[in-house]
């Protein structure tokens, strides 16, 4: 279902034009969302957190590690390289950082109402992060320089330019009425499995006995954006590396600039006190994987080693969230007026 859904969005986005394409762009990493809304509705606010962050990891550990490692092993003479990943790897890292101040003041105890000073921060921030979102968008739509301009684009003829543009003009398989009927049905089917998915999460952590952070860190991110890494690791096999970029580092962007405070406000608006107190431990994981990206793409090329090394960091941490106890694992109930209320 979420691979369909990636199928008609793009569908629909060839048949809007450029700008509602990026616009549509948005509801690229739907099902995160839906999942999310489903978790939040069941009390499961950890979930929410989990799940969003874990797809940031598998995007930017995963998907990009096993882009690099199979894109070098295909070429294995040939230096793959890339563009200005580096930049949009610079709006992520400043978007974690905002991600972590809500956090920062909880666990430093100097919040002035403890409690709902780190709520209402969250909500002012969001506000802020997904009015930055729509600037990011508009950048990325009437910006003549590309972020993920290709190295072997930029020295080409103008020529060969027309030439690749010709061969890579996208043709769209079904009309747009056809799309939006689609993207319909599909969203409804998914949200109808989202609320069986959540509602298994926790019989499955007891009858596996395996903890809800890593079943919401690791496996929910790995089916939810499996078509996304087969189609980055197929670009990095036909030498299109930018495109792997784009899928990996875009997505993470997304979710952290739109996903998480988009989450923040509809669970405002709903009455639940979805925050961005994410838990020390998932923000240093966070925190770490961006720097190590950052290091690993500063050369603007890959090769299967640095693959290897991405995804031998994945499995520490999956390892490491399989082992993790997370206190805060429990089912929040609704707030009216800000104020929580209590378990019968």
């Amino acid at each position: 279902m979420a691979e369909r859904l990636g199928w008609a969005t793009e569908q629909l986005a060839y048949n809007t034009g450029e700008t509602a394409g990026g616009l549509l762009d948005a509801i690229g990493n739907a099902t995160e969302l839906i999942i999310s809304i489903a978790a939040m509705k069941n009390g499961m606010l950890r979930v929410i957190h989990q799940s969003l962050l874990g797809s940031i990891l598998s995007n930017m550990l995963l998907m990009l590690g096993f882009a690099f490692y199979s894109g070098g092993l295909v070429h294995p003479n040939k230096q793959q390289v890339f563009g200005k990943a580096l930049m949009n790897v610079g709006v992520l890292f400043n978007t974690v950082m905002i991600l972590q101040i809500p956090a920062v003041l909880h666990f430093s105890q100097s919040e002035l109402h403890f409690g709902n000073s780190e709520l209402v921060l969250s909500r002012f921030s969001s506000c802020v992060m997904l009015t930055a979102y729509v600037v990011y968008l508009f950048f990325q739509l009437t910006s003549q320089n590309s972020m993920y301009t290709p190295i072997k684009e930029e020295e080409s003829n103008e020529e060969s330019s027309d030439d690749e543009n010709d061969d890579d003009e996208k043709v769209p398989l079904i009309s747009k009425r056809e799309s939006i009927i689609w993207l319909i049905v599909l969203t409804s089917w998914i949200s109808i499995l989202s609320d069986y998915l959540v509602n298994a999460i926790e019989g499955a952590s007891v009858a596996l006995n395996m903890p809800v952070a890593f079943i919401s860190v690791i496996l929910l991110p790995i089916v939810g954006n499996a078509t996304e890494h087969a189609g980055a690791i197929r670009f990095a096999m036909e030498d299109k590396l930018d495109l792997s970029l784009e899928m990996a580092i875009g997505s993470s962007t997304q979710i952290a600039m739109f996903g998480i405070p988009f989450c923040v406000v509809f669970g405002w608006i709903c009455g639940y006190p979805v925050d961005l107190n994410f838990q020390p431990f998932e923000t240093a994981t966070v925190f770490m994987t961006l720097i190590a990206v950052a290091f690993m793409l500063q050369e603007g090329n890959s090769n299967h080693y640095k693959g290897q090394m991405l995804l031998l960091c994945y499995l520490i941490l999956a390892a490491t969230f399989y082992v993790h106890r997370d206190p805060l694992s429990s089912v929040v109930p609704p707030v009216n007026n800000g104020v929580v209320e209590d378990n019968p």
